[in-house]
C-alpha cells in the first residue's frame, strides 16, 4: 500500500500497471474500517494491481481533480485512465469482485 502524493500518483496511474487508489480521510470512521481488507487485497494483488492510498484532506486538489464526493471512494486507473470505481464498498469479497470485474 502506497501513501500517494500527486506526484506519486501520477506517476503510478501512467505506469501502465492498474493502479486502485483509494480516496479516504482520518475522520472517515468507514474508511478506518475497511482499512484493514484494503492493506490484505493490496498485499494479495501484489503484482497484478499497485494499491495506493491518497488523503484527501492532505491533497484536496487531487480529490477534487478526480471528482470524488463520496468517501471512500476507489478508483481503478489503467494507462492514465479511469476503468472502474467503487464507493464504499461492503466488505474484501466486493473489493475482490470489483477488481476481477474491470482487470482483463
Amino acid at each position: 500500500m502506497i501513501a500517494m502524493n500527486q506526484e506519486l500518483f501520477n506517476q503510478h496511474i501512467h505506469s501502465g500497471e492498474y493502479t486502485l487508489v483509494d480516496f479516504w480521510a482520518p475522520w472517515c470512521v468507514y474508511c478506518r474500517r475497511i482499512a484493514p481488507a484494503l492493506d490484505k487485497l493490496a498485499q494479495e494483488q501484489e503484482g497484478n494491481v499497485v494499491v495506493g492510498k491518497i488523503n484527501i484532506d492532505d491533497h484536496p486538489q487531487l480529490a477534487h481533480q478526480e471528482g470524488i464526493e463520496v468517501i471512500p471512494t476507489l478508483l481503478l486507473y489503467k494507462d492514465g485512465n479511469v476503468v472502474g470505481s467503487i464507493v464504499a464498498p461492503e466488505s474484501k469479497a466486493a473489493m475482490e469482485a470489483f477488481l476481477q470485474e474491470h482487470i482483463r
